[in-house]
């Protein structure tokens, strides 16, 4: 099946696969989603920015249970904003430099 061949071409990431790039003025952020968002791209922004990236919704194992979430290495500190889609804001995020944010993509309402 095509979900079959999508888990082929990308492996869950293992423990510590993702290598975070972090300093002075600049964090990540790990974004928790439940499963059904797995395979998704979640666009973020910087707050009153136009330009966006976007980072896929991914299985990642951790001490034995699976969890799901999108990570955005490298992002400058300050307010982000995560998009529903193209139009619709679904949360905002403040990023510190230095540290890894965690985040939780917000139940539907």
């Amino acid at each position: 099946s095509a979900s079959e061949m999508a888990e082929h071409a990308l492996p869950p990431s293992g423990q510590a696969s993702v290598v975070l790039d972090i300093g002075a003025d600049t964090g990540a952020l790990v974004l928790h989603t439940p499963a059904e968002l797995d395979g998704r791209e979640i666009e973020i922004s910087l707050y009153g920015s136009p330009a966006r990236t976007h980072s896929q919704v991914r299985q990642r194992h951790v001490g034995g249970t699976v969890r799901y979430a999108a990570v955005y290495p490298g992002l400058h500190q300050g307010d982000y904003v995560l998009w529903q889609d193209a139009a619709t804001p679904a949360m905002r995020v403040t990023i510190t430099g230095g540290q890894v944010t965690d985040a939780r993509w917000p139940d539907p309402v």
